[in-house]
């Protein structure tokens, strides 16, 4: 019975201890069993004391087996087993008084590892929590940061789109102008092509028209080149002719000329008595309305001046200072020659640059230029102010309002 009530103990106790035990007996201890637990890092050693020697039951066991072996000593077993009996009863409330106080050591040991274990963990985690609060106050201010930039960002962003919105606008407003000017140039281009159109119409039309005018003229002038050859083959006969003809015709203008001269002097003579006029304007205020030579004194020089007065053409007072009626006085003179005049007043003269230049450095003076070929055409060229520079100025002519005209270059 005590047997299987040992074995079940001991299993207990080595389960929950969860170390070792050992036994052992010096020489010199006293009398006792030693048994050493180790828990964990911790070890316990406990004694038990030896139980005494039991004395041998005399009784017999009533219900002992009868064997058919020889018994062997009956009484020396007996007490061997009482003896152990009591050892291991002994040992058993030992181990019992062992449990307890191992239990109540090991709950006292377990709520001090608890009590530490739950320090070490709320000081881990007030540092965790401080490091926590340390991060999150840093996050924070960083988030802190983050939203300022992202606010400034965020005005500029507004500021820019304003401006690009008015800029937006304001192209709006010149793409439509630039739009409206577009349109009027297109309407205007339209027109212009029409007009173009309508002008190149004409001018097929008029190139049409000249190129029928053109065959026309192709047709005159073949016909004028025909001509122009028979007048040739004429002219060749009577160029032998011609020559002694034309000097006749030259002696003769010159020898009108001069009769027509003399008679026009010989009456302005007869009238005017040799009066000195300033020029022939003067003459004509002074009563004189014949054409013909009139003495004038111009001022600050010392001779008198014999000048040819035309007093018919636009009202008269006109005082010719270059005459030329039939090519019998050569112009092709140095720079004192024309400076200081040549030529007579009855031909062909020039009247000279310095007697110019004083008479329109007195008054005001018109220009009239009158040109005539063999024929008797006659075309003239009319300034309403004349004036002559000094020699100074090499005797440059100003002209200014050319009313009438009717010389062609």
């Amino acid at each position: 019975m005590w047997g299987p009530a040992l074995a079940l103990n001991l299993l207990w106790v080595s389960v929950s201890l969860t170390g070792s035990s050992s036994q052992w007996r010096g020489a010199n201890s006293p009398r006792g069993h030693y048994h050493r637990v180790q828990y964990g890092h911790c070890t316990y050693t406990f004694v038990l004391p030896e139980p005494g020697h039991c004395r041998a039951n005399k009784q017999q066991d009533t219900n002992a087996l009868q064997r058919d072996a020889p018994p062997s000593e009956p009484d020396t077993s007996l007490q061997k087993l009482r003896h152990l009996e009591t050892a291991t009863e002994n040992n058993t409330q030992w181990l019992l008084k062992l449990e307890g106080y191992i239990q109540d050591n090991i709950r006292s040991e377990m709520s001090q590892m608890q009590q530490s274990a739950v320090q070490n963990h709320t000081v881990t985690m007030l540092e965790i929590g401080t490091h926590l609060l340390s991060q999150t106050a840093e996050q924070t201010r960083k988030l802190t940061d983050v939203e300022a930039q992202v606010l400034n960002q965020t005005s500029r962003i507004e500021i820019q789109l304003l401006e690009n919105s008015l800029s937006t606008n304001k192209l709006e407003k010149q793409l439509m102008l630039q739009t409206n000017e577009i349109s009027k140039i297109q309407e205007r281009n339209c027109l212009l092509e029409r007009k173009v159109s309508d002008i190149e119409a004409k001018h097929r039309a008029e190139l049409s028209s000249m190129k029928k005018e053109k065959e026309l003229l192709q047709q005159l002038v073949g016909h004028q080149v025909n001509t122009i050859r028979e007048l040739e083959k004429r002219l060749l006969s009577a160029s032998s002719n011609n020559s002694g003809l034309q000097q006749q015709q030259l002696e003769l203008l010159q020898t009108v000329h001069h009769l027509i001269a003399l008679i026009s002097q010989g009456k302005a003579m007869g009238k005017k008595e040799d009066k000195i006029f300033r020029d022939c304007a003067d003459a004509l205020e002074s009563g004189a309305n014949v054409s013909g030579i009139y003495t004038i004194h111009i001022e600050n020089m010392t001779e008198h001046r014999k000048v040819y007065c035309d007093m018919e053409t636009s009202g008269g007072g006109w005082t010719v200072i270059q005459r030329r009626v039939n090519g019998s006085t050569d112009f092709q003179r140095n720079w004192r020659e024309y400076k200081m005049g040549f030529g007579d007043g009855a031909g062909e003269y020039w009247l000279g640059n310095e007697a110019i230049y004083l008479l329109t450095s007195q008054r005001l003076h018109s220009l009239r230029i009158e040109l005539r070929d063999w024929d008797g055409n006659q075309v003239y060229s009319f300034y309403e102010k004349f004036h002559l520079s000094s020699e100074k100025q090499n005797y440059r002519y100003s002209v200014w309002f050319c009313l009438k005209q009717s010389l062609r270059d």
